[in-house]
């Protein structure tokens, strides 16, 4: 049986994107060696499920519906760089969520309730909505010096606003080119 590698995320709206292009524009400037994320592939995500049965994956999509359906549409206004662990030692650089933190984050657990009633581990961290931007690979000391400096520097960047009106499943297909998205079903939140 094959397995595709899965995900459930909300897309965000084309100024995000390009607001978020702007802001990795800046922090190149560190000279830290970081894969960053393609604009076309900027999403949050709600949930990782990693390699899915197909057959499972068929009940990921209904679940995932019927919780889309019980959530109104809502906005999220991206906001701050970060990273994590942190700005000091910062990984996986990200923007974050300044409103919109309760919608997004009822929508996440209503998915995780569902997806748990299909087997499906619940996630074990606390949700974090945010937009990753890049992951860093290296860097001398004084590039990741000059890289959390930049962070602490755009910690009030604004990333726009978008307006979440669906839920997709997503599969992602790794390459040494970097990771391609390709929708699986598309889920609706309530009208």
């Amino acid at each position: 049986m094959s397995v595709i590698r899965t995900f459930i995320a909300v897309e965000t709206s084309e100024e995000t994107r390009s607001r978020a292009s702007s802001l990795c524009n800046s922090l190149r400037t560190s000279g830290a060696r970081i894969t960053w994320t393609r604009p076309e592939n900027m999403h949050l995500t709600l949930k990782f499920l990693g390699d899915t049965e197909e057959e499972l994956l068929a009940q990921v999509k209904e679940s995932v519906a019927a919780a889309a359906a019980r959530i109104a549409p809502f906005s999220v206004r991206f906001r701050g760089a970060g990273a994590f662990p942190d700005a000091r030692r910062p990984q996986t650089l990200w923007i974050g969520v300044s409103e919109g933190q309760d919608s997004i984050g009822q929508l996440a657990m209503r998915i995780d309730d569902a997806l748990h009633a299909l087997g499906i581990p619940r996630e074990k961290r606390e949700f974090t909505p945010h937009l990753t931007i890049g992951r860093v690979r290296s860097g001398s000391t004084a590039e990741k010096k000059s890289l959390s400096d930049l962070i602490r520097k755009h910690a009030e960047f604004d990333a726009a606003t978008t307006e979440i009106r669906q839920v997709l499943v997503m599969a992602s297909y790794l390459s040494p080119a970097g990771p391609t998205y390709e929708v699986q079903s598309t889920a609706p939140l309530r009208n």
